[in-house]
């Protein structure tokens, strides 16, 4: 094995898979989860390269001058860009449950607490030009995908600066530029269009793959099946993920699902699945490369299970109370996406002071977005007849 191979074995063992140097905090705190991988793969080469590589308890980096684009400068503190993705999602959040209290977002408001490990480690494998489609509880993905947080905001409060111009809300925002398809209101309706859009693919021979989300609840929708039966009869790059948190919309998936184990759900359609700790980045990303990989290869789709769990009601109406206190917060000392991988990195060696950094840029980012929001302005009347065709 070459120095340089050992060197490449080494990062990845002690820090997989994305990391950075801390005082690049500021440009990519704004950043999607595939720009990240894309920042990351410019820079690990300079430090593969670098005159001093060292791992152990601590890694230290001596890497100079080698990426002024993105002013990259001398340090031996390393912070990972998915804890960083992780965090900007969690208080988007809560911001975001906030301004619904405060009669600010109206309709329904399905938050993604808890759930955060799914869609980044998912997006840390997606290259550009792969699409994502999800159901309601979207705007995790939203973010994921690197679609700016005032949009989101404006839209999710109803201001014409949002991306469906103030007439989406939260359930219906979509980006074209971010390969980001919705944000849908009716359950499963999604997954046939991700199966249309993994069609398109195919069609087109583009390599590319479309991550379709669903929940545990829509996994006894009939029109689920109909979609693996076609994807798996014309071998479909589509990635079907399954955010299982146990409740759907306030019913405990034993008590919902006669076969409560959905990855093997695409069994008679000869579709291999895969049972994932949907609460631990890293192994979601590794199984979604695997499952990506499927696709690419031109081997059909593939089915991931995400065990998760929402901390919040199935939306922001909903008082959950058919699980305990107890039970939740059980799940959040013992099983949170974010605080057993911040322990993780802690344990690394990582400087503590560095998240307690990230945290206080990203509530400055995510307090600017609800400022931009409720500072926009309302659609115009007249816009209800925009956009209803495309030529208008």
């Amino acid at each position: 094995m070459t120095p340089w191979h050992q060197r490449k074995v080494a990062f990845f063992k002690y820090l997989h898979p994305y990391a950075i140097q801390s005082n690049v905090l500021s440009p990519i705190l704004q950043l999607s989860a595939y720009t990240l991988v894309k920042l990351y793969r410019f820079i690990v080469p300079k430090i593969l390269n670098a005159s001093s590589f060292t791992c152990g308890q601590k890694l230290t980096f001596n890497v100079c001058n080698e990426a002024d684009e993105y002013n990259t400068s001398c340090t031996p503190t390393c912070v990972t860009l998915l804890h960083l993705a992780m965090i900007k999602i969690r208080r988007f959040e809560e911001k975001a449950g906030q301004l619904y209290g405060m009669g600010k977002i109206g309709g329904f408001c399905h938050l993604y607490i808890g759930q955060e490990a799914v869609v980044v480690g998912v997006d840390s494998v997606k290259k550009k030009g792969d699409q994502v489609i999800t159901s309601y509880r979207d705007h995790g993905h939203m973010l994921s995908c690197g679609m700016d947080p005032k949009g989101v905001m404006a839209e999710l409060t109803g201001k014409k600066n949002g991306y469906s111009k103030g007439k989406g809300g939260s359930m219906h925002m979509f980006s074209k530029s971010e390969d980001f398809y919705g944000g849908h209101g009716i359950v499963a309706a999604q997954v046939p269009i991700g199966a249309g859009l993994a069609f398109a693919n195919k069609y087109k021979n583009n390599q590319f793959v479309c991550f379709t989300y669903y929940g545990d609840g829509a996994a006894n929708q009939g029109q689920i099946y109909e979609a693996f039966n076609m994807a798996s009869l014309w071998k479909l790059p589509v990635v079907f993920i399954i955010e299982n948190n146990q409740y759907a919309m306030g019913t405990s998936i034993d008590r919902a699902s006669s076969t409560p184990k959905l990855f093997t759900r695409g069994e008679a359609f000869d579709i291999p699945g895969r049972l994932v700790d949907g609460m631990d980045v890293l192994e979601v990303s590794k199984a979604t490369e695997l499952a990506a990989s499927n696709c690419r290869r031109g081997d059909g789709p593939y089915i991931l299970e995400m065990n998760t769990y929402r901390y919040k009601g199935h939306s922001m109406s909903d008082p959950a109370k058919y699980r305990t206190r107890e039970e939740v917060q059980n799940i959040k000392d013992k099983k949170d996406p974010i605080e057993n991988f911040q322990k993780h990195l802690l344990n690394e060696g990582l400087d503590e002071d560095e998240f307690k950094k990230i945290d206080k840029n990203i509530k400055e980012i995510v307090s600017e977005a609800a400022d931009f929001a409720l500072e926009s302005s309302e659609p115009d009347l007249t816009d209800l007849y925009k956009d209803i065709y495309l030529d208008n």
